[in-house]
């Protein structure tokens, strides 16, 4: 399973992250749901859950347990990052139906993910992994024209770009809330920090590489192991909880819930900083 997370993760290839299930067509109307999580969060206008996808956004409200498509789109949404309410960056592939480059580049959505357009990069970038804070935005994906791998960031929420340079393949990326310039990053081989927005980076001694959030309260790591780790960003680790399985996506809501999927597509949470988790939506 780890190797296929690594497969879908790093690969970066024009036709998304290679699930045998492909998005549906105009000759092909059957909706497959979800298919690989890429990315999750918390829509501040509602508190509502979005799932991003190989196959498409979903969303679950607070009140239930499982997500329903939204909108009539089934693009491979790789990167997702919620900015605001209702306002959320995306990135990745266009479903078989839709006549667009296979990168879509950065693209936003006002109407929270009902209809998504272009911003920048268009044609350009896939990102598979895309986080913002405020203004500043990180974004690191594939190139179209060269088919490797590029770490990018924008101080005018993704309108231009700056290249980086990554500590090595990142599986995931997190930023702090007090300074956009601190970052947190994870590769397959390990973890790495930077105080200067990506320009320079320190391996970290981690429990291991894998999925990162940074809460106020500090860094989350669930390692790919599913055990849960807390620290700021240091060499020093305290152990909290174990959500049972290999994630797929991490993510955190303004409130330090926190958001863990897995492979099997049941999205977890945990409202005490990751010792106890439940079950907040499934397939």
């Amino acid at each position: 399973m780890l190797l296929r997370l690594m497969l879908c993760g790093l690969a970066l290839a024009a036709v998304g992250c290679g699930e045998t299930t492909p998005p549906p067509s105009e000759a092909d109307p059957v909706d497959p749901g979800q298919v690989h999580i890429h990315g999750l969060g918390l829509n501040p206008a509602d508190g509502s859950l979005f799932i991003a996808t190989h196959t498409g956004l979903f969303r679950a409200p607070r009140d239930a347990d499982r997500a329903q498509r939204v909108g009539d789109g089934h693009q491979d949404t790789m990167g997702f990052a919620i900015v605001g309410p209702d306002h959320f960056l995306g990135s990745g592939h266009p479903d078989a139906s839709q006549d667009l480059p296979p990168y879509l580049g950065l693209i936003q959505s006002r109407d929270a993910g009902r209809t998504w357009t272009p911003l920048s990069l268009h044609g350009e970038v896939d990102f598979h992994v895309l986080e913002a804070a405020g203004p500043r935005v990180y974004g690191y994906g594939s190139d179209f024209a060269t088919r490797e791998p590029r770490f990018l960031t924008s101080t005018d929420a993704g309108r231009t770009w700056d290249p980086l340079q990554a500590p090595e393949p990142l599986v995931s990326l997190a930023v702090s809330p007090a300074d956009p310039d601190a970052l947190i990053a994870s590769g397959p081989q390990g973890v790495h920090r930077s105080s200067n927005g990506g320009k320079r980076w320190t391996r970290v001694d981690a429990p291991g590489p894998g999925h990162l959030a940074w809460t106020q309260d500090g860094v989350v790591l669930v390692a790919f192991d599913g055990r849960v780790w807390h620290g700021a960003g240091q060499d020093r680790w305290r152990p909290a909880g174990d959500v049972g399985v290999e994630p797929a996506a991490f993510d955190h809501g303004a409130d330090g819930e926190l958001l863990v999927a897995g492979h099997d597509g049941v999205v977890q949470h945990s409202a005490d900083a990751g010792r106890s988790w439940a079950v907040r939506s499934r397939p």
